[in-house]
């Protein structure tokens, strides 16, 4: 498989042109023109760039790659080392941010929500990535935060109290806590994200719609996998996962 061949399928399925994004979504980093082994990982940190090099990779695929809106465009240290590190072992990255968050199929919250039984019944938020809906059956907030640190490996932090009853339910992986307000006037009972901020919990406990903040790292895990699985099966090639932990 070529990477162009590589970049254009993905293209072609998450449609990076309908987002304004943060960052440029597709190549980041161009290496090999070749490719047999895709790795796959959250975050292009150099611990995955690591990883990935030393199982033989020749693209790794992330939701979070580099050259972010605002920040300092210079290659220079822990950039410079990153890339320096693609560009001696030839390896390309392609980074898929807005559009894999939102993708239909093998969209981080698509995917989350099907880990954890909610039943999509619409989108809201930015550009429509976050997700509303219900429990496929109804449980108690205690009992869905023990789902949710079952399914993740991780135990959220949970606001609200532990015997409300959770049917309807909103959620939107990452740092979505400015979602917030919008669920809670959307009339569901709780709304899950990656992260949380301090009024966060004030709009929690005086709108009695519980939060649950499960990581950022932790919910945005099965996107990138879900897309990595699917091309390396297209293009008959290697696909692996890394699972770096973060506690955020």
């Amino acid at each position: 498989m070529l990477l162009s061949d590589l970049r254009d399928y993905i293209a072609d399925i998450v449609e990076p042109d309908r987002f304004r994004d943060y960052c440029p979504n597709g190549v980041q980093v161009e290496g090999k023109a070749e490719i047999c082994r895709i790795a796959s990982g959250v975050t292009a940190s150099k611990d995955l760039l690591e990883a990935a090099t030393a199982w033989n990779a020749d693209a790794i695929l992330v939701h979070h790659g580099y050259f972010w809106r605002n920040e300092d465009m210079a290659v220079t240290g822990i950039k410079k080392q990153r890339i320096a590190h693609l560009l001696r072992h030839d390896v390309s990255l392609l980074a898929y941010h807005l559009p894999l968050d939102a993708h239909a199929k093998f969209g981080n919250n698509v995917q989350l929500g099907m880990r954890l039984d909610f039943v999509e019944r619409g989108r809201f938020g930015e550009q429509d990535i976050a997700c509303h809906g219900e429990l496929a059956q109804t449980q108690t907030l205690t009992q869905l935060a023990n789902r949710v640190a079952h399914s993740l490996n991780r135990t959220p932090l949970v606001i609200g109290e532990g015997d409300t009853i959770i049917h309807k339910i909103a959620w939107c992986t990452g740092a979505a806590q400015s979602y917030f307000e919008s669920a809670v006037a959307l009339g569901v009972d709780a709304f899950l994200t990656g992260e949380i901020s301090e009024q966060n919990v004030h709009l929690a406990r005086e709108s009695g719609v519980a939060f649950i903040a499960a990581g950022h790292h932790a919910t945005e895990r099965y996107g990138i996998q879900a897309l990595g699985e699917h091309v390396a099966e297209h293009f008959g090639v290697e696909h692996r996962f890394f699972e770096l932990e973060n506690p955020v």
